[in-house]
């Protein structure tokens, strides 16, 4: 499930049962990606939808074309600096691959959409609905916009 992963955030442990109960959007990001104006439409969806018990869950990733250089501290800079983004962002992560993290490996077995499939590019998005269930899985081309009314059924 869902609520038993267990990520780094600022070097520190953090449990996804933290959200329990919420709609989820989990994205690997990078801030040197042409799909990293992408920022601004998720801030927006953080704002309208959070009170109603909605979080993006960002996990910076660089094993793409090394798009997400830098420390976890210089990335958060980056994106509170450029975007004013603050919705909660992780430690860096790899989505693919022999130290992928375990949340994503998951993510992309349980997603009904490309079940299984690699995560192709920086992101790719998955809805998780409040029951901690794998709803959906975008990818990088969805744009936060496209994606709003699949939200908005899960709130």
């Amino acid at each position: 499930m869902i609520y038993d992963f267990v990520v780094k955030q600022k070097g520190s442990d953090v449990s996804l049962s933290e959200f329990k109960g919420k709609v989820l959007l989990i994205v690997n990001t990078a801030t040197r990606c042409g799909f990293t104006p992408q920022y601004t439409g998720l801030e927006a969806l953080y704002e309208k939808y959070n009170e109603k018990g909605f979080e993006i869950l960002d996990f910076p990733c660089n094993q793409f074309l090394f798009q997400a250089p830098g420390s976890d501290e210089e990335i958060n800079e980056f994106c509170s600096l450029n975007y004013n983004t603050k919705f909660p962002r992780f430690s860096k992560v790899k989505v693919n691959g022999k130290e992928e993290e375990p949340l994503f490996r998951f993510l992309k077995d349980n997603a009904p959409e490309n079940t299984g499939k690699n995560v192709k590019w920086n992101f790719t998005k998955f809805l998780v609905d409040r029951s901690g269930n794998v709803v959906h899985r975008f990818e990088p081309t969805d744009t936060p916009e496209s994606i709003e009314k699949s939200i908005e059924e899960l709130l």
